[in-house]
């Protein structure tokens, strides 16, 4: 590798700094995996979010590690990488959730890891230093895992209404309270298996950099654990300003609504972390919520908080890149 062996405090720092982004991503993603849940009134704040970090921790012994892979060799080429580019990949990332929890915008923190990396790297090495498949299928998902959200909440909800039809309303509240606590377990399974992935990712390539792996990339056992344990720490801790603008100012729901939603926004995240593409998983539930919203009909969605939710992703990837390039500039002049 290129860089040079980083003294083990400054090593066991940096890891400490990647499990606080995972940390993080738990709290600032809480909203992805429990806020139609809780807006539905099927479970209260405190457990869901017990039901959701369960679910997050568990997601390891389901799925494989292919977003790890993508994240820590597809994204900046692995030779690059040293202690600053991770350093500034993880600042860079954890001021934008930071500024954007503070103000309840539901922008992606997976993005904004990737924007991070992205930023720092060619900070160090120019545009070369990006593997531009990887962050081209990365951008692909961008754009896909919302509108798959989307499609997939219509297509459900379409099929719910036409094999209900005959039912009362108060029936079909009730079916849909118990069905809700499976769909909402499986998106949280869905966020530990994609988002826990990119910090694995992260803290695999730096041990690969300091020459502490060897043989093919993968990710050591407890670096899984650490990982998934970080985001469901996360989750448990909530994330209350972003659970009100995705559960209840994109559009109102109902427990059916919130079941469609919750397993269209599921499926996307399996078929995504089985192909191993790190796709965003708060994109992809604002997605299935404006379907199911939409499906009733378009006023009910609340579009100007939609288009405020799309403006942030937008953003996301240039202004993390942008304060991880200015991190890794300023690590490098001092050090």
């Amino acid at each position: 590798m290129e860089s040079a062996a980083l003294a083990f405090p400054l090593l066991v720092a940096l890891v400490l700094v990647a499990l606080a982004f995972d940390f993080m991503n738990g709290l600032h993603d809480a909203a992805n995996s429990i806020a139609t849940v809780v807006a539905t009134r099927v479970l209260r704040p405190a457990t869901a979010v017990v039901w959701a970090a369960f679910f997050n921790f568990i997601a390891f012994a389901v799925f494989g590690l292919h977003v790890a892979q993508t994240v820590g060799t597809g994204i900046v080429a692995p030779g690059l990488v040293d202690g600053a580019v991770i350093f500034g990949a993880l600042v860079g990332a954890i001021a934008w959730n930071v500024v954007t929890w503070r103000f309840g915008i539901p922008s992606s923190s997976s993005h904004a890891l990737i924007g991070g990396l992205a930023g720092a790297g060619i900070a160090k090495a120019g545009l070369s230093a990006v593997v531009v498949k990887g962050l081209a299928i990365t951008a692909a998902g961008i754009v896909a895992s919302p509108l798959l959200g989307v499609v997939l909440a219509q297509f459900l909800i379409l099929v719910v209404t036409w094999t209900h039809r005959h039912r009362s309303p108060f029936s079909v509240d009730r079916r849909f309270r118990v069905l809700q606590l499976f769909s909402a377990a499986a998106y949280s399974l869905g966020h530990g298996g994609n988002d826990a992935q990119k910090t694995m990712g992260i803290i695999a390539v730096l041990l690969y950099s300091q020459g502490l792996l060897a043989g093919e990339f993968h990710v050591p056992l407890w670096v899984i654990l650490t990982c998934q344990a970080a985001m469901a720490l996360g989750t448990l801790m909530g994330g209350w300003r972003i659970v009100h603008t995705l559960g209840s100012r994109i559009t109102s729901l109902k427990p059916v609504q919130g079941f469609c939603a919750e397993t269209g926004g599921a499926l996307t995240l399996f078929a995504a972390t089985a192909l191993g593409v790190p796709v965003s998983t708060t994109h992809t539930i604002t997605g299935a919520i404006v379907g199911v919203g939409a499906a009733r009909r378009a006023a009910a969605v609340r579009w100007g908080v939609a288009r405020r939710i799309v403006v942030a992703w937008v953003v996301t990837l240039p202004a993390a890149a942008a304060i991880a390039a200015v991190t890794y500039g300023l690590t490098r002049l001092f050090t």
